[in-house]
């Protein structure tokens, strides 16, 4: 899977610019505040429809445009795909091959993606919900069931918790088990689904952060799930009605799969609360190494690479580690200088300077 040529026009900083790819590694680089970052993010948004830095699309259209809009040519073993976004302040539309995307799920597969940057040191010392988002995003790109299971999931768990805001509790009482049951059939192919991720992610971040460290340190990985995914529907209908009195108290349902987490150990000591920066980052790094062998197995083909501004933040013998280890990966690097990451390596540079390609 690759992404072969990149359209901007109206995104960020960039007034009107294209991109072409090689099949191999590709650096974007430049001074700081350039547009680099502007690129990787409009890669990763045609992977997934979402942003991995603004909370809200708009914030990616450029100061005093109406609309902002994002175009790829990319090409898969099933052949090649015109995906396109065009974003504006009421909203957006999402094409593939022309056709409008009624649902976001459609977009989904066209283009797998795995983003890394150094914001990315929240999946290990950030709150649950980081963790959760990790998952959320790498199983939707490989199971559009799941990322629909989500949606709905998540809208039933917003209206439950709005009825748990009511005074009359007897009406609460009354409506909770219709609200329950639904939730339960979405939760089940949640639960069901990040088991058998967390099972394969597990033992591929542990080999990937050995290989990175040179052995020095052990990571572990576990899954804190709400239930089991063997009879989930049942074991959390059962969870949800022994927390009635609690979750009217509180005002929210306090179990569920949006309770969910990893915990993340290096040398059997919890990342997040021991870990320094540097070993947050090698176990980042290690799962998102994971992630891909994780697609190329269950999709059959490796995902378009993103590194956002990593190289300066490894040491020599990481970088070249890391390179030799997405050697045959479609990488879009993002760094200021070119020398200090490519070793000799033929590759395809971009300068970018001021929202434009420097040619």
């Amino acid at each position: 899977m690759r992404i072969k040529q990149l359209s901007l026009k109206n995104f960020r900083n960039y007034a009107e610019e294209t991109f072409s790819f090689s099949a191999g590694l590709n650096v974007l680089y430049g001074r700081n505040a350039q547009g680099k970052t502007n690129c990787a993010e409009a890669v990763f948004y045609l992977c997934t429809g979402t942003s991995p830095r603004a909370r809200k699309d708009r914030q990616m259209i450029r100061a005093g445009a109406e609309f902002a809009h994002i175009g790829a040519v990319a090409e898969s073993r099933f052949g090649e795909v015109f995906l396109e976004a065009d974003i504006r302040e009421g909203g957006r539309e999402i094409r593939i091959n022309g056709e409008r995307a009624v649902r976001n799920a459609d977009l989904l597969g066209n283009l797998r993606g795995v983003f890394f940057s150094p914001e990315e040191l929240r999946l290990v010392q950030g709150g649950p919900e980081e963790r959760r988002r990790f998952l959320n995003v790498s199983i939707s790109q490989l199971s559009k069931s799941y990322y629909t299971a989500l949606v709905r999931y998540n809208k039933i768990l917003g209206q439950r918790n709005a009825l748990l805001k009511e005074r009359n509790i007897d009406l609460v009482l009354e409506t909770l088990p219709v609200w329950d049951q639904q939730l339960c059939v979405f939760a089940a192919e949640l639960v069901r689904r990040r088991e058998e991720y967390v099972a394969r992610l597990a033992p591929l971040a542990a080999e990937k952060h050995a290989y990175l460290t040179d052995g020095a340190e052990r990571l572990e990985v576990t899954a804190e799930h709400c239930v089991r995914a063997e009879g989930a529907e049942a074991q959390l209908a059962a969870e949800l009605a022994a927390n009635y009195e609690r979750d009217i108290r509180l005002g929210f349902t306090c179990v569920g799969p949006h309770r969910d987490d990893l915990k993340i150990s290096i040398n059997g000591n919890e990342a997040r609360v021991y870990g320094s920066q540097g070993q947050a980052r090698t176990a980042a790094l290690a799962f998102k190494l994971a992630e891909i062998e994780i697609f190329k197995s269950v999709a059959g083909e490796a995902p378009v690479l993103v590194l956002d501004d990593v190289m300066s933040e490894l040491d020599l013998p990481r970088r070249r580690k890391l390179l030799a280890e997405i050697e045959g990966v479609q990488t879009v690097l993002t760094c200021t200088h070119t020398e200090k990451v490519l070793f000799g390596k033929e590759v395809n540079k971009i300068r970018i300077v001021n929202g434009a390609v420097k040619r």
